[in-house]
């Protein structure tokens, strides 16, 4: 199991010109799979992370390429690699999919990976009962070492209506968070991972949660290359572009400091003025 830390651990994914200076913003590095292939820069600098001790997260890229990863690809990078935990391949919104592919994984895949990578299972659904279906078969049939729930369900807008679709997301997390605890279906026990962020100010809520154990979202910087700073609040918006889409980016002096700005405050929403 992996051992849960006394304060949620932070990674903001990071264009290639500021990979090295990620590092210093960054508690530890998080890895989409399908650049592996692409861009050897991007694979190189997760191997040096790994050399310097530092904690990696392989993602499988669903978020990116809409689903997951080819499983035979995924498994060959991740032995190439060896990431402190890697996202077993999911698919979005779809508890049934998601469970299939978790125990073909289990079955058919991890058996080759080496039992120092720690799996994280991704929890998928529509509505409540799907979430829990698919975390209770997350944590008790697959075992996996951490668990993973995303931002953006659709779930969350039904139950969180808001004209604002992005405070909707933000509501409809941490209410479900909420009742997943409230219903015992989290397993306090062990670490989990929130996937993605809709706005900043929702990480307020999770202060006294002491099972998140790691968190991404790219929001600080995709927004510092905008030249959009967060205000005190954070964000009441978000813009709908992905990191990676920004992965060539190389930011101005001004970007630099929007960028410096935008990350110390999301660190505050984390976990207060430190």
């Amino acid at each position: 199991m992996n051992q849960i830390t006394s304060k949620i651990r932070i990674a903001h994914e990071s264009p290639l010109s500021m990979l090295d200076l990620s590092r210093n913003y960054n508690d530890y590095d998080y890895a989409l799979v399908h650049k592996f292939e692409d861009t050897p820069e991007y694979y190189e600098f997760f191997v040096e992370s790994l050399k310097q001790g530092r904690h990696v997260i392989l993602d499988n890229s669903i978020f990116e390429l809409g689903k997951a990863f080819d499983p035979k690809q995924y498994l060959m990078w991740i032995n190439r690699l060896n990431p402190t935990e890697y996202i077993i391949p999911d698919v979005l919104e779809d508890a049934a999919g998601t469970m299939s592919n978790a125990i073909d994984w289990k079955n058919n895949y991890q058996p080759s990976v080496d039992p120092s990578v720690k799996s994280i299972g991704v929890v998928q659904g529509k509505t409540y009962e799907d979430l829990v279906t698919c975390y209770r078969y997350m944590d008790q049939e697959i075992g996996v070492d951490k668990i993973a729930i995303s931002f953006d369900y659709s779930y969350y807008l039904e139950i969180c209506p808001h004209p604002n679709k992005w405070m909707g997301f933000v509501n409809g997390r941490v209410q479900t968070l909420a009742r997943l605890l409230k219903d015992g279906v989290i397993n306090t026990n062990k670490p989990h991972h929130l996937l993605g962020c809709a706005l900043p100010i929702e990480f307020m809520f999770y202060r006294e949660f002491k099972w998140i154990d790691t968190i991404d979202t790219s929001s600080p910087i995709v927004h510092g290359l905008l030249d959009i700073p967060y205000e005190a609040c954070g964000l009441l918006t978000k813009q709908s572009i992905k990191l990676v889409d920004l992965l060539d980016a190389t930011p101005t002096g001004k970007q630099l400091d929007t960028i410096g700005i935008n990350v110390g405050l999301f660190r505050s929403f984390v976990r207060g003025f430190e």
